[in-house]
């Protein structure tokens, strides 16, 4: 069967076709996302943040956390943790959450936040182009005594 142009093959337009992918594309990337940045975690988390003092919500808007937060606040302002340490000194026990990020050998960033870790698949970042030159950065680090931050250390790079 022979198109609107003469040749043989399935009517209709490719740029239409490819207009359809960039969209979903685009939706895809959106979705993944949201949920890397505070105002995603706010809304989905609301009542706690809600209860929050006015200096502490304003720091989570921010991504940024303070001495004396909760676990829950440092989640809202900086998601989850790539790793979790259990630390035990002279002191006691405390708990040490780790965020990373990724260079590449010349010290350009290639990726931070949480789905760097899904290394082996992630399909937006194909293994040989980001990750076989990558080397992992621990750029942010809070530590927690009896539940609340007691020692944050950043990177200042």
């Amino acid at each position: 069967m022979k198109n609107t142009n003469g040749k043989r093959g399935r009517r209709g337009n490719g740029n239409a076709t490819r207009r359809v992918w960039g969209l979903a594309g685009a939706v895809l990337l959106g979705l993944l996302t949201a949920c890397a940045t505070p105002d995603a975690r706010i809304k989905r988390n609301q009542a706690i943040f809600d209860a929050l003092p006015a200096e502490r919500q304003a720091l989570i808007r921010e991504g940024k956390v303070g001495i004396g937060f909760a676990p829950d606040e440092v989640r809202l302002a900086l998601g989850d943790p790539d790793q979790r340490w259990l630390r035990t000194d002279a002191q006691g026990q405390s708990e040490v959450w780790s965020y990373t990020s990724y260079d590449s050998r010349a010290g350009v960033p290639l990726y931070r936040g949480f789905y760097h870790r899904y290394r082996g698949g992630y399909p937006f970042y194909y293994d040989s182009a980001y990750f076989g030159d990558a080397r992992p950065r621990e750029y942010f680090k809070v530590s927690f005594a009896d539940g609340r931050v007691s020692l944050i250390e950043q990177d200042t790079k």
